[in-house]
């Protein structure tokens, strides 16, 4: 399987913050950038691995940077920074830009999982990346230690997962003892 450059899975998305998008800050709402960010993100993972679907496995992190208010422009961009045999991770930056003024800042970073899966709903294997630039060889250097801390978290996700109750919270006897 070739390899593929980042820039061959890049995505740019660049809307205007509407007054409904905005929280009781006058910023724009968390989950209203997350959902810029998945949205793109899945373009970018269907765009590199060429397949007809692809599963969100896990939003690493999201780092909001700084607020992103109505007067400003919000872009999203987004490429494969990292691949494993079945997974890519994806890299988001977030570029909010003052309309008026011009001044551009990055208001976030985010890093998201994606698994490619063939006709059957299997994972595929997905091509390898070439990074090009200084900020692609940075992201794909330090894939390797992201993608060690993604298996170790959801190692203990699913450890933890094995003791939460399923009881519906209406159905829960309470007992002070067993909670001191």
């Amino acid at each position: 399987m070739k390899k593929k450059h980042p820039k061959d899975s890049k995505i740019v998305n660049t809307d205007q913050v509407l007054s409904s998008d905005l929280n009781n800050y006058n910023t724009l709402f968390g989950g209203s950038l997350m959902k810029k960010l998945d949205g793109c993100a899945v373009l970018s993972a269907r765009r590199h691995s060429r397949a007809k679907e692809c599963l969100t496995a896990s939003i690493d992190s999201i780092d909001f940077l700084c607020p992103i208010y109505q007067k400003d422009s919000v872009c999203v961009e987004s490429f494969v920074s990292y691949t494993g045999t079945t997974s890519m991770e994806i890299f988001c930056k977030v570029i909010a830009e003052d309309m008026v003024s011009g001044e551009r800042r990055i208001a976030a970073t985010a890093f998201l999982t994606f698994v490619a899966l063939d006709e059957n709903k299997k994972p595929m294997k997905v091509p390898k990346i070439s990074p090009e630039t200084i900020e692609e060889k940075k992201l794909y250097e330090t894939g390797p230690e992201r993608e060690k801390l993604r298996k170790l978290k959801r190692e203990k996700s699913k450890e933890l997962a094995g003791s939460i109750s399923l009881q519906k919270p209406w159905d829960v006897q309470y007992n002070i003892g067993i909670l001191n």
